[in-house]
C-alpha cells in the first residue's frame, strides 16, 4: 500500500471537500444579498451611504415588510450550515446514546422479569398455604383413628359457599 492512501487520509480529504462545499454555499448565499455595515470609515462615510441609497433604489423591494425581512436576514450570520454540521453527533456520542438506550431496555426487562417472578412466588406461596390448610382439615382423625367426617363436611360447605 502506498503512503497517504489509508482510511485517515480519505477521511481527511472528505472533510476538506465538505468544508469547501460549505464555504462555496456560504459565498454564493452571501453574494446574492448585499450586506451593509455601520462601521464605515469616518472620512468615506458619505460615499458609502450614497452608494447604499443607489443600490436600494435599484433593488426596489415590493413592500416594506420584505425590506425589513431582508435587512434582518443580512444581520444574521450565514453560517447556519456550519452550525448544523456541528450539531450532528460524533460516532462516540452515537455509541454512548445507543449504549444508554440498550442499558435502559435491559434494566426494564430485568425489572419486569423480577416482578413476574415475585408475583409467581406469591401465587405459589398462597396456593401451598391453602393446600396445607385443606390437608390439615381433611387429615384430622377421631380418638379411635377414624377420619373426622364432620370437619370434612364443614370444609366442603365452605368451599361451596366461596364458589357461587
Amino acid at each position: 500500500m502506498s503512503l497517504g492512501k489509508g482510511f485517515a487520509f480519505w477521511r481527511k480529504q472528505k472533510i476538506q471537500r465538505d468544508y469547501k462545499k460549505l464555504l462555496k454555499k456560504e459565498s454564493s448565499a452571501n453574494s446574492k444579498k448585499i450586506e451593509y455595515t455601520e462601521d464605515y470609515p469616518e472620512h468615506l462615510k458619505h460615499l458609502y451611504l450614497a452608494e447604499e441609497e443607489i443600490l436600494k433604489k435599484q433593488q426596489r423591494p415590493r413592500n416594506n415588510s420584505q425590506g425589513v425581512q431582508e435587512r434582518r436576514e443580512s444581520v444574521i450570520p450565514k453560517s447556519n450550515t456550519i452550525r448544523k454540521q456541528f450539531k450532528t453527533k460524533t460516532a462516540n456520542q452515537k455509541a454512548k446514546e445507543d449504549y444508554e438506550r440498550i442499558k435502559a431496555e435491559r434494566d426494564q426487562k430485568k425489572e419486569a422479569s423480577r416482578q413476574r417472578r415475585e408475583e409467581r412466588e406469591k401465587a405459589q406461596k398462597l396456593y401451598k398455604q391453602k393446600k396445607m390448610e385443606a390437608y390439615k382439615i381433611l387429615s384430622k382423625r377421631t380418638k379411635k383413628g377414624q377420619p373426622n367426617l364432620n370437619l370434612q363436611m364443614e370444609y366442603l360447605l365452605q368451599k361451596i359457599q366461596q364458589n357461587p
